[in-house]
């Protein structure tokens, strides 16, 4: 009996040379507020993930979710699979609040937990979860002691 399966292929590729580092939450901040798209900001919330090399370097960004105007979900196991895919060994976390609340729900602290356990068991760093508002302003899990 023959047995035929598929064969499975990983590539990635850089397209662009980076020169962006993150050196802090606010340069996060600037780099992933650039990126958003301001006509819906304020509308529904996304989940997005920043895949950094060892030096910070901005490898890209990539949006996991679109959901409502008051939460969206978060595979992990395709977050975890993009960051694998890319060779990211950093991750920076990042979603959007329509409301421009910056404090954050018991789910985000939830869901960045969980997050931060996976990647603990595939070496790569979580270094920062950011909420962002429609006028620019975030909040840094980081700098507010919650990572």
């Amino acid at each position: 009996m023959k047995c035929k399966v598929n064969e499975i292929q990983i590539s990635y590729k850089e397209q662009l040379k980076t020169s962006v580092v993150i050196t802090s939450s606010k340069t996060a901040n600037e780099v992933i507020y650039e990126h958003w798209d301001k006509n819906t900001i304020a509308v529904y919330e996304s989940f997005k993930v920043v895949l950094l090399n060892n030096a910070n370097k901005v490898k890209g960004i990539y949006q996991l979710s679109t959901g409502g105007m008051t939460g969206t979900l978060v595979d992990i196991r395709l977050l975890f699979a993009i960051a694998l895919k890319t060779l990211a060994t950093g991750l920076i976390l990042c979603h959007n609040h329509p409301s421009s609340k910056l404090k954050p729900s018991e789910m985000d602290k939830q869901i960045t937990e969980k997050i931060i356990k996976a990647s603990k068991l595939l070496d790569i760093k979580v270094l920062d979860h950011l909420i962002i508002t429609p006028n620019g302003d975030f909040f840094s899990f980081a700098d507010n002691g919650l990572i």
